[in-house]
């Protein structure tokens, strides 16, 4: 039966510990999240194909201008 007392006070610390924890993540502003990543995966990938495109039209450009000067 002591044992029991024992495990429910150590538990009790345990949860207790993460209780701190938890609002100290939340003071240091470690959940504030203002935009979602999410979106910003989206916003990333067109950002990278838009690169694309201008990588291809600047190779298009220089092949053109070499064709023409030959």
């Amino acid at each position: 039966m002591s044992v029991l007392f024992v495990l429910i006070g150590v538990s009790m610390l345990v949860a207790g510990g993460f209780l701190i924890a938890f609002l100290w993540a939340v003071r240091k502003g470690q959940y504030d999240d203002s935009y979602s990543p999410s979106v910003r995966i989206l916003f990333d990938d067109q950002e990278k194909e838009s690169q694309k495109e201008e990588k291809k039209e600047q190779i298009e450009k220089e092949t053109t201008k070499k064709n023409h000067k030959s």
